[in-house]
């Protein structure tokens, strides 16, 4: 077998072993076992389980890191100067990440991954992701920042991780909504479909009142309604 060959099996193997069961949940023996290769070839090609992981995530994220900048480029050239929407930032984004694992077909793997790179203790993949691929989520972040200037940085940080997980929660479990659509309201739905209601919701919680906006609103609403009565 070439070492291409064998490089593929494990990663492939390791990845949907990864979304399934988690990173500290799969050894490599099971790894090795499911790719029908022996230990020595993991340790030979990528030297610990965490480089294994680290191999994983740049399959997919040096194709989206490449998309990402370019498809930026773009927006940057197309508005000549101009603070860039939200909607558009946000289309673009879930654009390319689509585009990357669709080749693979491999969307919902892509989604788990990412969701156990935040949910799970793997403080050696978030250094890499943020060493390796951090310019294009900061340069991403500061179009976010100039769109939205009302946000305080606290805030914006914790909406565009809402978004975040609200994004891999619903492309994640994509078969079983797909059922639940087909079953419950006789519905076909594709991807972009998805794509397409899930847009407005993450641009709406973008564009949310501050918490303190939304209490005042409330008190102010309470006042009038008590006024009315009197």
């Amino acid at each position: 077998m070439a070492q291409s060959d064998t490089v593929t099996r494990i990663l492939d193997t390791a990845e949907v072993l990864f979304a399934e069961r988690g990173f500290a949940e799969t050894s490599l023996r099971t790894i090795t076992s499911k790719a029908k290769v022996n230990l020595a070839a993991v340790n030979y090609h990528f030297g610990s389980k965490k480089a294994l992981i680290q191999a994983v995530f740049a399959r997919y994220l040096d194709p989206f890191t490449q998309r990402f900048h370019t498809a930026l480029d773009e927006l940057e050239a197309h508005h000549a100067g101009k603070v860039i929407p939200l909607d558009e930032l946000l289309e673009t984004m879930a654009a390319t990440v689509l585009a990357v694992p669709a080749e693979r077909n491999s969307l919902q793997v892509f989604m788990r991954l990412l969701g156990l790179a935040y949910s799970q203790a793997q403080g050696h993949l978030r250094r890499y992701i943020q060493r390796d691929y951090g310019d294009v989520f900061t340069r991403f972040t500061e179009l976010v920042r100039q769109a939205t200037p009302e946000l305080p940085d606290a805030e914006r940080f914790w909406r565009l991780h809402f978004m975040l997980g609200t994004v891999i929660f619903t492309l994640s479990g994509l078969e079983a909504l797909r059922d639940i659509a087909e079953q419950d309201y006789h519905e076909q739905v594709s991807v972009k479909d998805l794509v397409r209601r899930l847009r407005p919701v993450v641009v709406a919680a973008m564009n949310a009142p501050l918490p303190d906006q939304m209490q005042n609103e409330g008190l102010h609403k309470d006042f009038h309604a008590h006024s009315e009565t009197q």
